[in-house]
């Protein structure tokens, strides 16, 4: 009888347990509900950037629609994420 030959399927556990360690982006996105203002500060509170990164960071946001701003693996960008969401601010991990 035949040996039948089979391929390795990726393990799912592992393949997500990958995906949660590998470095992502938490992206801010624009809603044009808040204020350039509310959105700085929200930035530098939650996110602990310096007042010009904060900035800068809503200036993209509000003209190409999102932003990057922070970097890091899902477990750590997590909570950043929830902060502003919990401000109002729309936000994903990428």
């Amino acid at each position: 009888m035949a040996e039948k030959k089979y391929f390795n399927k990726p393990d799912s556990e592992g393949v997500i347990e990958e995906k949660l360690k590998s470095e992502r982006f938490l992206v801010l996105h624009n809603d044009e509900v808040h204020t350039f203002d509310y959105v700085i500060e929200a930035l530098i509170q939650v996110c602990e950037l310096e007042p010009v990164q904060a900035e800068q960071c809503t200036y993209l946001v509000h003209f190409k629609g999102k932003c990057d701003v922070k970097k890091g693996d899902y477990p750590y960008l997590k909570p950043y994420r929830q902060a502003l969401i919990d401000k109002g601010l729309e936000a994903t991990i990428d």
